[in-house]
């Protein structure tokens, strides 16, 4: 079966506050814990290139559950998702969307309403909620698609830029994990935003490199809401973003390397004096009055500094240190031979993103 595929099964798995840890499968809305008055939210999974099981799906269920009293309804295509080749598993797309709408035209009979359903789709996943939402003319409440790079929704976000992760193996020597791993970061992601031990916040702008060069950390387009917060609790953005004006939203950001994954981010104005030009990069500790140090996680690419000339750079810090007491920087011109240069600061001024008001 792994190279010629398997056949289409679909089993809908509901879990419940009722019953969160044992699902009843739904063959109809005849259910013993469905209730079509509450908002109803389906988790599709992609392409399985094992047959196993994604292992991401119990604690998302299970956050669901905990931010909101809801149907959840795990979609398992297992059964037609997994094959050795993917353009098979692909083509059972629509006939997994047709056995979902079916399901949600019976939930409407009974007194459900599309403004409440919630599609989250992961890869072949995110197709499948694509294809229901076509099927109800762009009128179901949210379809949040994960691990699909296009621009396709109200809103994109693009975590580092949308391709490399950090903490992901760089070459094919690390086995699977260079295939998944990337591509899985966008639903560790999003599970890190429902339990909101930290918000990331996401920036309007037209590329991954006019971001990282901090020319794009205006809140204005949203105004009076401030930019964004990646994950679930997007939707408070929603009734902003649907608007027929809004031109499609790519928002970028950047992420640690572990969970909860937040970047906590200061532009940096910078005023040297050295007489000749200088280039290069370099990396900062803030340390606060209790000994506490926050290591600049995302440094900007190699700039020139000329003599009292400002520069403005985007940093992001592994840590937020309220009370910033002292600041040490190391410069680097990136030549392992020839001169060691320094960088002489006249004036270094920082100002957090992250929390503008301090």
């Amino acid at each position: 079966n792994a190279l010629i595929g398997t056949d289409l099964k679909v089993k809908l798995l509901l879990y419940t506050r009722q019953n969160p840890t044992c699902a009843e499968e739904l063959h109809s809305t005849a259910s013993k814990y469905l209730n079509v008055t509450k908002k109803t939210t389906f988790i599709v999974h992609g392409y399985r290139f094992t047959g196993s099981a994604p292992v991401w799906i119990p604690d998302l269920v299970h956050l669901l559950l905990s931010v909101e009293d809801m149907n959840v309804i795990v979609v398992d295509w297992n059964q037609g998702a997994t094959t050795l080749i993917y353009n098979y598993a692909a083509r059972k797309c629509k006939r997994v969307a047709e056995i979902l709408k079916k399901l949600i035209d019976e939930m409407l009979i009974h007194g459900a309403s599309l403004d409440s359903m919630h599609m989250i789709g992961v890869s072949l996943g995110a197709h499948i909620s694509g294809f229901v939402g076509q099927m109800f003319d762009g009128t179901l409440g949210r379809i949040t698609g994960l691990g699909y790079g296009e621009a396709l929704g109200h809103i994109d976000f693009y975590p580092n830029g949308g391709t490399d992760q950090p903490g992901c193996p760089l070459t094919i020597f690390s086995g699977l994990q260079y295939f998944k791993c990337d591509h899985q970061r966008s639903v560790f992601l999003f599970l890190s935003s429902l339990t909101q031990s930290c918000n990331i916040t996401t920036y309007p702008c037209n590329s991954y490199r006019n971001y990282r060069n901090g020319k794009c950390t205006s809140c204005e387009p949203f105004w009076p809401m401030p930019c964004p917060i990646l994950g679930y609790y997007a939707y408070e953005w929603k009734s902003y973003l649907t608007q027929q004006s809004h031109p499609v939203t790519s928002m970028f950001f950047d992420t640690a390397d572990k969970g909860p994954f937040c970047i906590y981010h200061y532009l940096v104005d910078i005023i040297t004096w050295n007489k000749d030009t200088r280039r290069g990069t370099f990396s900062i500790v803030l340390a606060d009055e209790d000994g506490r140090k926050a290591e600049s996680k995302v440094n900007p690419e190699a700039a020139t500094f000329q003599k009292y000339k400002q520069i403005t750079l985007l940093i992001g810090f592994d840590q937020d240190l309220e009370n910033v007491e002292r600041i040490s920087l190391t410069f680097s011109t990136g030549s392992v031979i020839g001169p060691k240069f320094k960088l002489r600061i006249l004036q270094m001024r920082f100002h957090s993103l992250t929390n503008p008001e301090r």
